[in-house]
């Protein structure tokens, strides 16, 4: 048995999501003829009352059409320094943008509307001009903690004040929902744009769509065909994620549970220094001794597969496709590692 943790992206389309692929009605997005690919962008784009959304390959190109479209260069975005747009996007906001960032250190992933206010530089002609502020829901590197909608609303209105465009990375929003029960509709009206990620938790093979207004949207698409981002029959793909909204959000709450379920049992084994609060379903740990390499060579030849996300840290993530089976036997050889201190 191979349980696989290294991430949520690794999920399998349903025999009944590829149904739903193969059955789908498509045309050519290019040209904006693709109906299945319409309807995923308009059903996403009323879910956060927001006028429209352009469907793409992946929540990167959403998160860095957004940051071309709210900057000019020599502008700068401002974010927490854990953030996936500063981490793990090839510094494609200094390459497609031409924008400085200016980062801040957060709690667990989240930044305050004191940092924000504080961060936003004057008019000198040798400073960059503040310009957008980008916040991620959940915070990956920060074990999954969250935004609730009360603080999403101070960081508004901060941008607001500012004059800061605000968007947001909410590669794994849904599983915040399902934990706080706040709306759609009050999370999009914070926000000038939003990215959504099909293909992590909610199952769906591939893709991210981008809300915001109709102009913004209209700018974002002609630079998505820049990047080699424009799509013929796209609607094959785009009905996965239609399936996906339509059944895996709310499941996305037994994700969570299990990630805390297994937090709670790390948190009792002797090798393990700390574990960062679980609040979604990503749970990290630091390991007294062992460096995290090792740790997950060991785990690797047990069947399990994780990643290093430190020096001691290790990164877990739940989805669907862990079976509970797979937790048992998770917890199991857990609690059977032996580690010298």
């Amino acid at each position: 048995m191979v349980i696989n943790l290294i991430s949520d992206t690794i999920t399998q389309p349903s025999k009944e999501m590829r149904i739903a692929m193969s059955n789908a009605v498509v045309g050519d997005d290019v040209f904006g003829e693709d109906p299945t690919v319409n309807k995923l962008q308009q059903r996403l784009a009323d879910m956060f009352d927001m006028e429209a959304g352009l469907f793409c390959p992946s929540g990167t190109m959403t998160n860095q059409l957004a940051i071309k479209m709210h900057t000019n260069p020599l502008d700068e975005m401002i974010c927490d320094y854990t953030s996936h747009v500063y981490q793990y996007e090839t510094a494609g906001y200094a390459y497609n943008s031409g924008i400085s960032v200016n980062l801040l250190k957060g709690a667990y992933g989240k930044i305050t509307p004191d940092q924000v206010s504080a961060a936003v530089k004057p008019l000198y002609d040798w400073l960059p001009i503040s310009k957008l502020l980008v916040i991620e829901n959940s915070c990956n590197k920060g074990g999954g903690g969250y935004y609730t909608l009360d603080e999403i609303s101070a960081l508004s209105t901060v941008a607001k004040e500012k004059h800061l465009k605000f968007h947001l990375d909410g590669a794994r929003l849904f599983n915040v929902l399902v934990e706080t029960g706040e709306s759609t509709e009050d999370v999009g009206e914070q926000f000038d744009s939003i990215s959504i990620c099909l293909s992590k938790g909610l199952g769906a093979p591939v893709g991210s769509v981008l809300l915001g207004n109709k102009e913004f949207i209209r700018d974002a698409k002609r630079f998505r065909k820049v990047m080699g981002g424009g799509m013929r029959q796209a609607g094959i793909i785009a009905a996965a994620g239609l399936f996906a909204l339509d059944n895996n959000i709310n499941r996305l709450k037994e994700d969570n549970d299990t990630a805390k379920e297994i937090g709670q049992v790390l948190e009792t084994l002797p090798y393990v220094e700390k574990v960062l609060p679980v609040k979604t379903n990503i749970l990290i740990f630091k390991l007294k001794t062992m460096p995290a390499t090792e740790y997950v060579a060991l785990l690797k030849e047990k069947g399990i597969i994780a990643s290093a996300f430190g020096p001691y840290e290790v990164r877990f993530v739940t989805h669907m496709d862990f079976t509970p089976a797979m937790k048992i036997r998770l917890l199991e050889i857990l609690q059977e590692i032996r580690i010298a201190d």
